[in-house]
């Protein structure tokens, strides 16, 4: 049987494993970057809590959820079709017998019950924020870790003891330019990072290759910094960037076109020799699917940035890591969008090439536990049950103030 295709159980009394009550609340995120597309002076993200009726320590056993940075909160769909759902439904089919635990397959099943195929947009980042808490629920109330628990059901017990991460940044930030942008890179590398990100396609093409060079400038040569177009360019534009950045040999030249452009980004893997990276704004397995079978991708080379944050959750990112598989993709090529724990825990539980990291930017949501040191590009996991929220201090207590207080 496939993940995802277990069926719920029936049978539970009023005092066995339920979900008592789902609250979320949206808190800003805003901020004066910008990118080629979007600034961020408004925008916000959801937090949510599922409280179950468990007990670990004394205490109820609550998972938390966030959705990533760039997509706003989505408490209007959670309040009026998502949460409704699950907390109408039969507590009994939820359960998962054979792990005496909640199933996060069938609450997402329950979840999207009467949604049309298609159309994946803002209700997979409402999903793929319950979807979180419910995963890091479980983990706790199987007092594991959520990337120890990932092995041990789904990898035959052998998770990754560290992962390699990269720091994003770059934006363009009003007063800061060139220098500032290279004081960026710096403390980065300061503090473990090898390989670094940047904005690029807000300004004309000479502008970005001079900002480009100032970044090289303090992380030395092309491998350690990738560029980053969110999206923004036509295809003539994207072709004039990969042939005026190739000589400088990054790591990687990432979401030059719309994401949805399957076309274009097949024509600009004719033009761009080194590797690329896109996916973050593709939401289901379905667009994924199209973009490995459409977009021109190198299995042998580029990156997918796929963030299950944002696509429906950990639920449907296996369904998607399944459907790379049969492609004959490895999950090694995986290096999600979001910068944030629970693609950390993904990355070791589920054996995927690394994960994006937010040192600075996306505060308190971005980085990982306060304990975790980066070593070299290299980051460990606590050994904390969930996710390990309560192990980032200024994280855990926005979610303690906005969600339990």
């Amino acid at each position: 049987m496939r993940r995802g295709d277990r069926p719920g159980s029936g049978g539970l009394t009023d005092d066995d494993m339920r979900i008592s009550e789902i609250r979320e609340k949206t808190v800003s995120i805003a901020s004066p970057i910008a990118n080629a597309f979007i600034d961020f002076s408004k925008m916000t993200c959801s937090v949510v809590a599922v409280v179950t009726n468990q007990v670990r320590d004394g205490k109820p056993v609550i998972g938390f959820g966030f959705n990533s940075n760039g997509r706003y909160g989505q408490g209007a769909l959670m309040r009026d079709r998502f949460i409704p759902r699950l907390m109408e439904a039969d507590p009994a089919s939820l359960i998962d017998e054979a792990n005496d635990n909640l199933d996060p397959f069938a609450i997402w099943r329950t979840m999207m019950t009467n949604e049309k195929p298609g159309g994946h947009g803002e209700r997979s980042v409402a999903v793929g924020t319950i979807d979180m808490a419910v995963w890091d629920a479980v983990a706790k109330i199987e007092e594991k870790p959520l990337y120890r628990l990932l092995a041990d059901r789904y990898r035959d017990g052998v998770a990754d003891d560290s992962v390699w991460v990269y720091a994003a940044g770059g934006y363009y930030h009003p007063g800061k330019e060139i220098e500032g942008l290279k004081d960026e890179m710096k403390s980065y590398r300061d503090r473990g990072y090898r390989v670094c990100k940047m904005k690029i396609g807000l300004a004309p093409l000479a502008d970005d290759i001079s900002r480009v060079e100032a970044a090289l400038e303090i992380v030395g040569e092309g491998q350690n910094l990738c560029v980053d177009a969110n999206g923004r360019f036509d295809l003539d534009t994207a072709i004039a960037y990969a042939k005026a950045l190739e000589p400088y040999d990054l790591y990687w030249y990432e979401e030059a076109g719309d994401p949805l452009d399957y076309a274009l980004q097949a024509e600009l893997s004719k033009h761009y020799s080194g590797r690329m990276a896109t996916g973050e704004n593709l939401f289901s397995m379905q667009d994924a699917r199209n973009l490995v079978r459409y977009g021109g991708m190198n299995r042998a080379q580029d990156i997918l940035q796929f963030d299950c944050a944002l696509s429906y959750g950990l639920v449907e990112y296996m369904r998607t890591l399944d459907m790379m598989a049969e492609n004959g993709w490895s999950s090694r090529r995986v290096v999600p969008h979001g910068g944030h724990q629970m693609s950390l825990n993904i990355a070791a539980g589920l054996h995927l090439g690394g994960n994006e990291s937010y040192p600075d930017v996306f505060q308190p949501f971005g980085g990982f536990a306060d304990e975790v040191e980066v070593i070299d590009s290299q980051v460990g996991l606590p050994d904390a049950p969930g996710v390990g929220f309560e192990r980032k201090a200024a994280l855990y207590e926005l979610l303690r103030k906005e969600l339990l207080d």
